[in-house]
């Protein structure tokens, strides 16, 4: 057999459906739901609004936010048909293997590494800037050594709160998916109200003269604003990673994808409109605007509430992504690409619990010991590249007879939306920059050497087809 068709060689679904019988299947469409805004509604909707709204779009930021939304929900149902049609663990990774073959699926699921791991480490520092400020309130502070990563020269060597709150989601995780996701839903809903509790004051300072002019940039203005505010969808495709623990899947995945775009879309136009209303845009170009705007206002208790509101947004996030990576590397350890006691799901539990230790201890060290800034932008390219080849997927899928979705979602407009989707995607991987891709390449190089050197010798697709 040459090493072409070694590579694209594709997965049995049946193969797939069988092993991940061992989950429970607990989740519904609230819980699908739950982890997606969990995971997109984070700190950015009390910053990106007003930032983008100072430098690019103005108060049409709105319309930024809309079209990142359209551009984005294109993608989105791509995942739910699929979602839908295997509802398997392993999001794009799987979807890649019993589509494209099992090359392409390592490299998606190489790149979900990059987009899962990396946003968790960097957002459990943001988490642990708020938790110090809030303490400082009470005028606690956490020792300088323990205040950051490993930096001897500014005299921090680890970040201790960091390290703690990504193994506290771990205990939590590990107490099971019903128990997770009940306190997840209880927090998303605070978190919402919080939000909720904005606009309900924020609507009071409301002055229309600050909505003119609209576009202040221009249409231009407009759609750069759109291009940076399409990363802040960015999440959604976790719910996919949930498929093989969700009641009713052809029906609740497609709920739970969908659903959670249409609320964080909402969300963020209802915040940009009152945002841009309270304050000129002019004046938004700060490091907290919707803080800035409530201290305009006299609103100050409103803005500490929106601290606790922010930590709770990161906090939800970071559970939605954590799960998510421990299915990915539990569905990579289940076929034998990564080391075979990362596929293994406790009898107990039912919980890929290896799986989940592993990534907990990566995420942890990687946020509590090393400076992410230069690395966070790495997030997009693996989540952009994932969308690329989802989206491109469903045209075969669509010709398998061999992958019923008889009563499951389908895109609509087939084949002209997937089309769409992968040029929109593609067009965004041009936005990123030349430095990104640098880094990128040199992730896919490791990755490349990682599956040549063991995983193309360790993987059950070649035990059983040999």
């Amino acid at each position: 057999m040459s090493l072409r068709e070694r590579v694209t060689r594709k997965e049995d679904l049946s193969r797939y459906l069988d092993q991940d019988q061992r989950f429970e299947k607990t989740l519904g469409s609230s819980d699908l739901i739950a982890m997606g805004v969990g995971a997109v509604i984070g700190t950015g909707i009390f910053i990106l609004p007003g930032t983008v709204a100072a430098t690019h779009s103005g108060p049409a930021i709105v319309l930024s936010f809309v079209i990142a939304a359209i551009v984005c929900s294109t993608a989105a149902m791509c995942y739910a048909e699929f979602s839908s049609a295997l509802p398997i663990a392993g999001s794009a990774y799987s979807f890649g293997n019993v589509i494209f073959g099992e090359g392409i699926g390592w490299f998606l699921g190489w790149s979900l590494i990059l987009e899962y791991m990396l946003a968790v480490a960097a957002v459990s520092t943001g988490f642990a800037s708020y938790f110090n400020s809030f303490i400082a309130g009470f005028g606690l502070h956490i020792p300088q050594a323990l205040d950051g990563p490993f930096d001897p020269a500014h005299g921090t060597y680890f970040n201790i709160v960091a390290f703690a709150i990504i193994w506290v989601i771990f205990l939590l995780l590990s107490r099971g998916v019903s128990t997770s996701m009940k306190v997840n839903n209880l927090m998303v809903i605070i978190k919402i109200a919080i939000i909720i509790l904005f606009l309900l004051v924020g609507v009071f300072y409301i002055k229309p003269s600050n909505w003119i002019p609209f576009a202040p940039y221009g249409t231009k203005g407009i759609f750069s604003g759109a291009s940076l505010v399409f990363f802040a969808y960015l999440g959604f495709d976790c719910v996919s990673a949930a498929a093989a623990e969700v009641k009713q899947p052809e029906k609740n995945m497609p709920r739970g994808i969908i659903g959670t775009l249409v609320i964080c879309t909402l969300l963020y136009i209802l915040v940009s409109i009152v945002l841009t209303g309270m304050v000129k845009y002019t004046k938004l170009d700060v490091g907290n605007p919707v803080a800035f705007a409530l201290q305009l206002v006299h609103q100050d208790w409103v803005a500490g509430v929106l601290s606790i509101g922010a930590m709770l947004g990161m906090f939800t996030m970071m559970i939605s992504m954590i799960y998510s990576s421990s299915r990915l590397i539990y569905s990579i350890g289940r076929d034998g690409l990564f080391p075979k006691f990362l596929g293994k799901i406790n009898e107990k539990t039912h919980m890929p619990s290896h799986s989940m230790l592993a990534v907990t201890l990566i995420i942890s060290l990687t946020g509590s010991m090393l400076s992410l800034d230069q690395l966070t932008n790495l997030v997009n390219i693996g989540t952009l590249m994932a969308f690329t080849f989802v989206s491109a997927g469903i045209i075969p899928l669509r010709k398998r007879q061999d992958i019923p979705n008889k009563d499951g979602f389908k895109v609509p407009f087939y084949p002209v939306l997937p089309i769409i989707s992968v040029l929109l995607c593609i067009v965004m991987l041009t936005q990123l920059s030349q430095e990104t891709w640098l880094m990128f390449v040199v992730w896919v190089v490791i990755g490349t050497i990682i599956y040549f050197t063991y995983g193309i010798k360790h993987s059950k697709l070649a035990q059983n087809k040999n």
